[in-house]
């Protein structure tokens, strides 16, 4: 009680008084210290303490936001590299076929190991482990939800507003899906074309790999068995799954939608064959540099779920779900149907009306600019459904179908500051490819002195692939997107990198990345519009090479005929 009273008195003398509340002095003059904020009736001390407290709440409310952003991001970091370290530590969760299934070598014989016989890097590589998919994590919070509702609900509007166009112009209700029909012509030829693909890349690569494999070991001449081998799988991914499936496109002329199955498909077996490849023949030349060791094989099966498998790294087994939810699985491919018919509204009510009856000028800056802004919103639309639809909906139904339980597909790319990250997150599973087999292989073989230049060559290899897609379905060649990967891509690479941080940065990124969608947009339209306009008769190599809206001048596409049928 003594020392309460005691620290009650000195607070009490510390303490400074209101003169004119304590005091009762009405005279509303100034104290003796001269301090103008305090008055005899108290009114300009209580306002100063006001201010003073909301100033002080202001702090705190800055500094609490500052906090939760930061611990946010500590704590994402945390579960990530603590899920990265129990995958390494823990056993079973590791699906790793070097580190589970290849023997283990002394320092000795991994010495042995010579420059051509494809060694593997010295990190294990991706590791699958157990996860959702971002979006179906974001989906259970109501205000993420309404975003998706709010593209459903502008869906609705785009299939009203065709319907009210039509009845005003035609006097009845016409609901006739024209261009979904055109553009996914040829069917029965399609799914002929990929069923041959598709069991070539399982009987080709797997015979010629289990046949190398089985004789690799016993045979005296190991290195001019691996010549042929090699050059046998080489001539099959070249002449097999390379030329033959880009003829019958071409040959048979499918339309763009039924193309870019076939092409797709193409890149796609053709990815996943040099994977299959890549991570097994490590694996027997270490078997047989240890001479006591078994030669691991993979099973055919296991090959077969990996051509299923929504993947592009090969791995002997994955992290499997216990049940198939049957109810998700339809849901996703109702969700890639209902942006299928997205994207139709998109072409017919944004695109179409633009360009069908667009005046291709040489070089007119005017018309370039209005088509570049007016393609924007079309633009992105198409980038959201591509997206969602592929990305998020097929990829997680046919994970889903095969129990695959590893469902980081993409990551929080519309967060991103930077386009080195945007680059890294839009597309996971094509990335991992990238940098397992590209870039790593690449700093590998340069004794990791050329990163510049091995990102380069991804850049490189990235955007000759997606032009090389663009041009067989398509039907012409105009490197749009070329110019602008290679370009502009590279330049904010570097510009827009990693320690860009802020608001700022995510804006920037986004109005470029809108930009860009409306060039892509407009000049693969009004290219689409002049090859079917202006087309030349007996055209030269060089007239195939150069683009032919740059020649075209005339009003295009009567309003009666169909947009992109062929004349």
């Amino acid at each position: 009680m003594a020392n309460s009273e005691g620290i009650g008195l000195r607070s009490r003398r510390v303490a400074p008084r209101m003169p004119g509340v304590l005091d009762g002095d009405d005279s509303g003059s100034s104290s003796s210290n001269g301090d103008p904020r305090i008055t005899s009736n108290g009114k300009m001390e209580v306002e100063h303490v006001i201010n003073k407290k909301l100033q002080l709440k202001m702090k705190v409310e800055h500094l609490k936001a500052g906090l939760m952003k930061q611990l946010d991001s500590q704590v994402n970091e945390f579960v990530d590299s603590l899920i990265e370290e129990s995958a390494c530590l823990d056993p079973p969760a590791v699906f790793s076929s070097s580190s589970s299934f290849s023997p283990a070598l002394s320092d000795k014989e991994r010495s042995k190991l010579k420059f051509g016989q494809l060694r593997t890097p010295p990190d294990q590589g991706k590791q699958f482990v157990v996860r959702r998919s971002l979006l179906d994590e974001l989906f259970e919070v109501n205000h993420i939800r309404t975003i998706y509702h709010m593209f459903i609900a502008v869906l609705i509007l785009f299939i009203l507003s065709t319907l009210v166009v039509d009845f005003i112009d035609e006097g009845r209700l016409v609901l006739d899906f024209d261009l979904l029909v055109y553009a996914f012509g040829q069917l029965p030829l399609v799914v002929s074309t990929w069923l041959c693909m598709f069991l070539s890349a399982l009987v080709v690569p797997y015979g010629l790999f289990h046949l190398w494999a089985s004789q690799y070991q016993a045979s005296r001449r190991g290195t001019l068995l691996s010549v042929l081998a090699g050059a046998a799988f080489l001539l099959y991914q070249g002449l097999g799954l390379g030329f033959l499936p880009t003829y019958v496109v071409l040959r048979n002329g499918f339309p763009p939608a039924s193309r870019f199955i076939v092409i797709l498909e193409q890149v796609r077996l053709l990815m996943k064959t040099h994977s299959f490849v890549r991570e097994n023949v490590p694996r027997v030349l270490a078997s047989a540099q240890s001479k006591n060791s078994p030669v691991v094989i993979p099973q055919v099966t296991q090959y077969l779920y990996f051509l299923f498998a929504p993947t592009l790294i090969y791995r002997d087994s994955y992290p499997r779900n216990p049940v198939i939810r049957w109810g998700y699985v339809a849901s996703k491919f109702l969700q890639v149907l209902g942006c299928l018919f997205y994207a139709y509204y998109v072409f017919v009510r944004l695109c179409i009306p633009q360009f069908r009856s667009i005046n291709l000028q040489l070089f007119d800056l005017r018309v370039m600019v209005l088509c570049v802004f007016n393609s924007i919103l079309p633009g992105v639309l198409v980038l959201f459904l591509a997206f969602f639809a592929f990305l998020h909906c097929w990829l997680n139904a046919f994970a889903e179908m095969l129990r695959f339980a590893d469902r980081m597909f993409y990551k929080d790319w519309w967060n991103s500051t930077s386009y080195a990250n945007y680059y890294r997150t839009w597309n996971v599973v094509v990335h991992d490819w990238l940098y397992n087999y590209i870039y790593r292989d690449f700093l590998w073989m340069s004794g990791k002195r050329l990163r510049a230049t091995a990102m380069l060559f991804v850049f490189t290899v990235s955007a000759v692939v997606h032009e090389y897609v663009l041009a067989v379905c398509f039907g012409f060649f105009y490197p749009v997107l070329f110019c602008l990967f290679m370009c502009f891509g590279m330049v904010f690479n570097f510009i827009l990198h990693d320690r860009r941080k802020g608001p700022i940065w995510n804006v920037i990124m986004w109005t470029s990345l809108f930009l860009g969608q409306g060039v892509l947009i407009c000049l693969y339209s009004q290219e689409w519009y002049a090859q079917r306009y202006c087309p030349l008769q007996e055209p030269s190599f060089l007239d195939l090479l150069k683009p032919r809206s740059w020649t075209c001048h005339q009003q295009i596409a009567p309003a009666e005929d169909s947009p992109l049928r062929e004349q």
